[in-house]
């Protein structure tokens, strides 16, 4: 009974080991990804410091790696609290197997103990020739087959638990030098992180150097975005007005053709409602079979969709933002990727707008009632009427303050989402 408890005991342990394993594998990757994010981000900070002149991308550069760098210690201590979990799981477990040990040796003991102590009694041919009858006998060689070959067992369990012990020793041998490793690798980061940090406050004192400079490059850059988004708005309001104007003539049609059916058939002429116009912007975007069936879908993936850029980072978010003590609203997020990276298409759909601005391009797909919108390409490979389908290419990610930029919207009807909501992690 007791044998079995400390099976199932183990058993157990097995199960959290592994699914410790498999959350030690994802933070694993997700350091991975971190760090070559991080080194993304230097690569930009070097090339946005090449210049005498400070851009607000380098300011940006800097606040990413800063941001990247915290993700990372996190990451890292998360690690070392799954290594702790699993250094306390295989030390029990290293001590129920030592004590499983124990206790089959105590008992294969006794067994040699007893058959030490009855050699000389009688013999095996004494014990089975002594039987009453003969099933008497017959069971008592059984009982002797059972008891040899048990013997064996016992000898077997007490080898493969030592194994078991050893190799378990083994893997908690590794497990605290695992931790070693990440206790070094958590103040190689912090250490990096310093120097930073250090780097921004470089860069802040540069600003108030150049402050009437750089106060000129955001605003300037501010009125741009502003026009930028304003024909993003503009072209959605004609996206929104056709698929009205559309439902409002299929809507006269089938009035229409009602009509001609009860006059055909000398039936009262149906009573019309005036034009059915839809409710709302939304409603006449996915009037359509096929757009309601792409909004739903597009709506199905929230939170999976892939990036617009294979390499990249986030250093412009959504909402209200601070620069230079003023406030702004995004509508969207800023990715600083690699140089001339592929910028992707997020879900399937049909490219609405192309159009070009302080010469940079700029495409907008409608996926039925939700709008995707794709910022500062230096190239495009699409054209408006154009079908794209998930991760597609539709260009190349242009620069902005001297470091490769795109900027992300989504839109459902007239109204920004949040991308990071909508974007796979």
């Amino acid at each position: 009974m007791k044998l079995n408890k400390a099976l199932l005991l183990i058993v157990a342990l097995c199960l959290c080991a592994n699914a410790f394993a498999q959350s030690s594998k994802e933070l694993k990757r997700k350091k991975e990804a971190l760090q070559r994010e991080i080194e993304l981000a230097q690569k930009n900070l070097n090339k946005a410091a090449s210049g005498k002149k400070l851009t607000l991308g380098q300011i940006n550069a800097i606040k990413a790696q800063i941001r990247l760098r915290q993700d990372k210690i996190s990451t890292i201590n998360s690690e070392m609290k799954n290594l702790d979990h699993q250094i306390h799981e295989n030390t029990n477990k290293v001590q129920n197997l030592k004590g499983r040990l124990a206790d089959l040796k105590k008992e294969y003991a006794g067994m040699i103990r007893f058959a030490q102590r009855n050699r000389n009694s009688y013999d095996k041919m004494m014990f089975i020739f002594a039987a009453n009858d003969f099933n008497q006998a017959y069971k008592r060689i059984k009982y002797l087959q059972q008891f040899g070959q048990y013997r064996k067992k016992q000898a077997a369990y007490i080898q493969g638990t030592e194994k078991q012990l050893s190799n378990q020793i083994v893997v908690l041998d590794k497990n605290l030098k695992s931790k070693s490793t990440l206790l070094k690798e958590e103040q190689n980061e912090k250490t990096k992180l310093d120097k930073n940090r250090s780097e921004q406050t470089v860069v802040l004192n540069k600003l108030s150097k150049q402050e009437k400079q750089f106060q000129q490059d955001i605003k300037k850059k501010r009125q741009q975005q502003a026009a930028v988004d304003r024909q993003i708005q503009a072209a959605i309001a004609r996206e929104i007005a056709a698929a009205r104007k559309k439902a409002e003539e299929e809507a006269r049609e089938r009035e229409r053709i009602a009509a001609a059916k009860a006059k055909a058939e000398n039936k009262p002429t149906p009573t019309t409602t005036a034009t059915t116009k839809p409710k709302s912007a939304n409603e006449a975007l996915r009037s359509t079979p096929e757009a309601a069936k792409l909004s739903d879908a597009f709506e199905a993936n929230r939170g999976s969709l892939p990036s617009p850029v294979a390499t990249g980072y986030i250093t412009g978010r959504f909402g209200a933002y601070k620069v230079d003590q003023a406030t702004a609203m995004r509508n969207g997020v800023v990715f600083q990727t690699s140089e001339g990276a592929a910028v992707r298409a997020v879900f399937n759909g049909t490219v609405s707008t192309v159009f070009q601005q302080y010469g940079r391009y700029y495409v907008m797909i409608i996926h039925g009632e939700y709008f995707t919108v794709y910022e500062g390409l230096q190239s495009v490979s699409v054209s408006k009427g154009d079908k794209v389908t998930t991760k597609q290419t539709i260009g190349a990610a242009g620069t902005s303050d001297g470091v490769p930029e795109l900027g992300f919207q989504i839109h459902r009807g007239a109204v920004a989402q949040n991308p990071e909501s909508w974007l796979a992690r």
